[in-house]
């Protein structure tokens, strides 16, 4: 197989450019998740889509067989075994044995799935993500009791293979650098991950907002410049057309099939600031079409149309005061806040970022006064999360909580930490 990448705007592309700088990164060509053949039976399973609520999950399996037969490790070791015929079935798990998935306490079912010669070894999680009014506040509820998604962006960019890590484990320790810092969230920024990294999130704990990949040309002044001095608001009935909003749609269905599975994916980004952006309110019902047990944020950033699960807003350069509304309200990025950490940066002479500091102390401070000023005092009024940029420096950004290589944490672990509890006892009042 022979694969070039030419990086046409017809496809999702990201943060991908062929001159990178800022923003944009160095692009990635040819083949670079994992690829292979598999031999299996005449009559085999092809794929598995689960859905779980608080006492059992739903199994739907495609493939060329009549009949399925299901086996589940219990908490305490038992094995629930039942066979269905159809392609669909329920497993309803007992009261004694329940055990729900959370951050805290990433619990996972082990399952076998068998039909015919076929045999396939998965897991599943229960656990419900929701909108639930308590006390007049529209809140996100994560198995029913309200939660703040204490998020981080996070672009997928590593120094050693751009678009991979040099070893699957850094996908672990990716995630617990940040559960050392109290984040809850991670919101995967216009990339599609390979499934190990998910799996990762299922299995420490994280949970995960996936963004759709953006195609389609993107203007600084209209998308980026104009819309941070204030101008939000703008029509999206026309934008891409023909070809391109054809892929993106498609984008839109194999991503969700691919994440569908993982329990710890708990929201969707349909489209960010703008880009390439085209009948958005017709994208939420399509989306919700395809799956109905997640949340949704149809425009994130701002050009904000009818129908969202929240209201998403983009601040940088500022700590204000904000007041959510009916929806809840999502701050779905802020912050950005540089410092350049000696012998640690990418691009010595070029950098970008927001602000800046000089050393983890005054980082640590302007990161805890964003969250002191404009966050923290709207959570008890409808504040539902918030991401912070970024997770890692990447290339010439130097406006990660961590530097490009990992090495160095620019932040104070146990200051973030007590925010972080602050955050989410704010959310319970």
């Amino acid at each position: 197989v022979k694969v070039t990448d030419k990086l046409s705007l017809e496809y999702p592309y990201g943060k991908q450019c062929k001159k990178r700088g800022g923003m944009w990164y160095t692009p990635v060509s040819g083949i670079w998740k994992s690829v292979w053949l598999e031999a299996v039976p005449e009559k085999h399973i092809e794929r598995l889509k689960m859905t779980p609520n608080l006492t059992g999950v739903d199994i739907e399996m495609f493939g060329t067989v009549s009949s399925f037969e299901v086996c589940v490790k219990m908490p305490d070791k038992t094995a629930m075994k039942e066979t269905f015929e159809g392609n669909k079935g329920r497993i309803e798990i007992s009261k004694e044995v329940i055990r729900l998935w959370t951050p805290d306490a990433p619990y996972l079912y082990e399952m076998t799935v068998t039909a015919g010669e076929d045999k396939v070894e998965t897991y599943f999680a229960l656990r419900t993500i929701e909108i639930k009014n308590l006390n007049g506040i529209n809140r996100v509820c994560l198995n029913g009791e309200p939660i703040f998604l204490h998020g981080v962006l996070d672009q997928g960019y590593f120094p050693e293979g751009i678009y991979l890590p040099a070893e699957e484990p850094e996908y672990d320790r990716d995630i617990l650098r940040m559960k050392e810092l109290g984040i809850n969230l991670i919101r995967k920024h216009i990339k599609v991950e390979p499934d190990c990294f998910y799996y990762a999130c299922d299995k420490i704990g994280m949970l995960v907002m996936q963004d759709m990949v953006n195609n389609g040309p993107y203007s600084f002044i209209k998308d980026t410049a104009l819309p941070t001095v204030g101008f939000k608001k703008r029509s999206d009935k026309t934008g891409l057309s023909g070809k391109r909003k054809e892929i993106f749609i498609k984008h839109v269905e194999d991503t969700i099939e691919q994440v569908y599975n993982f329990p710890s994916v708990v929201a969707y980004t349909i489209f960010n600031e703008g880009w390439g952006q085209f009948e958005s309110d017709h994208m939420y019902d399509y989306v919700k079409s395809l799956d109905a047990t997640r949340l949704s944020d149809a425009t994130s950033g701002w050009f904000a149309q009818s129908k969202n699960d929240f209201d998403s807003e983009h601040i940088y350069f500022k700590a204000i005061p904000v007041e959510p509304k009916e929806r809840p309200m999502f701050m779905s990025e802020c912050g950005g806040y540089s410092m350049a950490v000696e012998d640690h940066y990418y691009s010595k002479y070029n950098v970008y970022g927001y602000g800046g500091s000089d050393d983890s102390s005054k980082l640590t401070e302007d990161i805890l006064n964003l969250y002191e000023v404009m966050i923290l005092p709207a959570v008890p009024k409808g504040m539902c999360g918030c991401i912070y940029t970024q997770l890692s420096d990447v290339e010439d950004e130097i406006n990660g909580l961590y530097t490009y290589d990992r090495k160095v944490c620019k932040v104070d672990k146990e200051k973030m930490l007590l925010m972080a509890k602050k955050l989410q006892e704010a959310v319970k009042c």
